[in-house]
């Protein structure tokens, strides 16, 4: 006698239910990239916002203490400090023996990647691109991006 088997105890998912699973995980999946790449974007600007805060308040610092004599400046900086690295490195204050350091580091630009940012010094024009290298009077970002407002992030 012919072995026979029967089919109907055998348990299983049809073509149809895995179409509609594939269909459903492929939907799901183009919700979540582009609420991703958002978040993602929106963390970058939060932290690009966080570094020129940082470094502005550092230069402020430095123009404070030179107008008040406690840091010596060269003539033609307006008190400004010459670089982004006088900053880290730090400056002799008047009366002191240690250094007074203003930013452990140079931080990296999140939109670009790299250390380096867009200088302007006080003699150079408010819109200027281009640094005229007597003093560092404000940073920017070199990136070309648009943030999520629709502003350049060279503007900030």
């Amino acid at each position: 006698m012919m072995n026979v088997r029967s089919h109907a105890g055998e348990r299983g998912f049809t073509l149809a239910e895995l179409v509609m699973v594939a269909a459903l995980i492929t939907i799901l999946a183009g919700i979540v990239l582009p609420v991703a790449k958002y978040a993602v974007k929106r963390r970058k600007e939060a932290e690009l916002r966080l570094d020129l805060r940082m470094m502005r308040n550092a230069i402020d610092e430095y123009k404070r203490m030179a107008d008040q004599g406690m840091i010596q400046v060269k003539i033609g900086t307006e008190g400004y400090p010459p670089d982004l690295e006088t900053l880290v490195e730090g400056v002799k204050v008047v009366g002191k023996t240690a250094k007074h350091k203003f930013m452990r580091r140079i931080p990296r630009d999140p939109m670009t990647g790299e250390t380096k940012w867009g200088l302007r010094s006080y003699q150079d024009e408010p819109n200027s691109t281009t640094w005229g290298g007597q003093d560092v009077y404000d940073v920017y970002s070199l990136s070309d991006g648009t943030a999520i407002d629709g502003t350049k992030y060279k503007d900030w």
